[in-house]
C-alpha cells in the first residue's frame, strides 16, 4: 500500500521537527506494512537514545487493563469503590454537595470522563499548580495519598460519566494504578514488565524507579534542562516508562494486532470526546485519535489517526487507512513539540498516496 519514500524525504522531515525554537532534538521511526521501516534523529538525540515515553504510558494502561478484561479479574464497569481504600474513597468526588465517589467506575478513570480534578495541572489557592512547581524545578514525589488529599480540596468539573463531558486527567491514572495493583497482587512496576515488555522481549523499555538512574535522556523545558527524578519515580502508572522510538514501534503494533486483548474490542474503545486542554484531540476508553480536519488533505482525507500523546511530544499512533505507524519524541515538556511531531506525521501521510 502507497508508494515507498525516499530517505531524503523522511530526513527533511525529522530535521524539520527540530527548526521550532526550544526543540532541541527529535527521534522519528516510521513503519508501514512490509514497503516501509525508518528510523531518524536530528539535533541532540539519537535514533537509539532511551526517553521518557511520559503520557504515552498511558496508552500501555490501555492494553494491561483489556488483558485483565480478558482474563475476567476486572469489568470496566465495575466501581472503583470495589478496589480502593475506604479512606481514599471517602468524598472522593462531591460536586454542589453532591457525593458521587460511589458512582466512580474504571471506564470513568480510563477514559477521563470521571469529572476528577487534575491534580498534575490544576491550579491550587496559592495559584500554582503542581505542573508550574515541577517546572520551576521543584521536584518531589507524589504518591497517590498525597493526590488524593489535594484533589479532595478542589471542585470536580463535572458528574462522572456526563454526556459530552471529558477532561484529560492523571489524578484518573493515579487511581487505575492502584486498581491494578490490588488486582494483580503486584507493583506497576511488575505488571508492566510481566503483561507487556518481557511479553514483548523489550530490553530497553523499563518503569523509571531509580532517581540516581541517568539512562533516559535528560528532558526539556522550554531553554533548560529539567530533572525530576523524585517526581518520575513517583508515577509509574501516568508516565513513568524509559523506551526507545523502536521499542515503542514494537509495543503499538502489537497493540493494534490485539496481542493483549480480542482485536475487535478496539472499536470498542472508539468513543470519543473532544479535549481541548492539553492541546487538541480527542479522548476515547485508553485511546487518543488527533484532530485531522478535511482541510489538511482535501482531496484524499488522512481518516483515523489513533494512539498517544505524551507531555514531552513522545508519540505512538498509527494511520489504518495507510497501514502506517509512528513512534519518537520531541523530548520537550512545553508543549511546543506537540505542533512539530504532528505535523511530520501528516507530512508522511499526505506522501503516502
Amino acid at each position: 500500500m502507497g508508494k515507498k519514500l525516499d530517505d531524503v524525504f523522511l530526513e527533511q522531515t525529522v530535521r524539520k521537527m527540530v527548526k521550532k525554537k526550544n526543540n532541541f532534538g527529535a527521534v522519528l521511526r516510521v513503519e508501514q506494512g512490509k514497503n516501509l521501516s525508518w528510523e531518524g534523529a536530528a539535533g541532540n538525540l539519537n535514533a537509539d537514545d532511551q526517553y521518557f515515553i511520559a503520557s504515552v504510558t498511558k496508552f500501555y494502561m490501555t492494553a494491561v487493563v483489556l488483558k485483565l478484561r480478558a482474563e475476567k479479574k476486572l469489568a470496566l464497569e465495575d466501581p472503583i469503590s470495589n478496589y480502593l481504600s475506604v479512606d481514599i474513597m471517602d468524598r472522593l468526588h462531591v460536586l454542589n454537595g453532591v457525593d458521587y465517589s460511589k458512582a466512580l467506575t474504571i471506564k470513568h478513570l480510563i477514559s477521563n470522563t470521571s469529572g476528577l480534578p487534575d491534580y498534575f495541572a490544576y491550579k491550587q489557592p496559592s495559584g500554582e499548580s503542581v505542573a508550574s512547581q515541577l517546572m520551576k524545578g521543584k521536584d518531589q514525589k507524589w504518591t497517590l495519598e498525597e493526590t488524593v488529599t489535594l484533589v479532595k480540596g478542589l471542585k470536580p468539573k463535572f458528574a462522572p460519566g456526563q454526556k459530552g463531558k471529558v477532561n484529560y486527567c492523571d489524578t484518573n491514572y493515579k487511581l487505575l494504578g492502584r486498581i491494578i495493583e490490588k488486582v494483580t497482587g503486584m507493583s506497576m512496576a511488575d505488571v508492566f514488565r510481566t503483561y507487556i515488555f518481557e511479553e514483548l522481549n523489550l530490553s530497553k523499555t523499563y518503569v523509571y524507579e531509580d532517581v540516581n538512574d541517568t539512562k533516559p535522556v535528560s528532558l526539556n523545558y522550554k531553554s533548560n534542562k529539567i530533572h525530576l527524578p523524585n517526581y518520575l519515580t513517583s508515577i509509574p502508572s501516568e508516565g513513568g516508562i524509559v523506551s526507545t522510538a523502536k521499542e515503542t514501534m514494537i509495543f503499538i503494533k502489537a497493540f493494534f494486532a490485539g496481542r493483549f486483548f480480542p482485536k475487535e474490542e478496539i472499536e470498542e474503545l472508539k468513543q470519543w470526546n473532544m479535549v481541548f486542554f492539553p492541546g487538541q484531540f480527542y479522548y476515547g476508553i485508553g485511546l487518543e485519535k488527533l484532530w485531522t480536519p478535511r482541510l489538511l488533505s482535501p482531496l484524499r482525507p488522512i481518516q483515523e489517526v489513533l494512539g498517544f500523546w505524551g507531555q514531552s511530544g513522545a508519540l505512538a499512533f498509527y494511520n489504518p487507512e495507510r497501514d502506517v505507524y509512528f513512534t519518537g519524541t520531541i523530548n520537550q515538556l512545553s508543549g511546543f513539540g506537540h505542533s512539530a511531531a504532528f505535523h511530520a506525521m501528516i507530512r508522511i501521510i499526505k506522501a503516502l498516496k
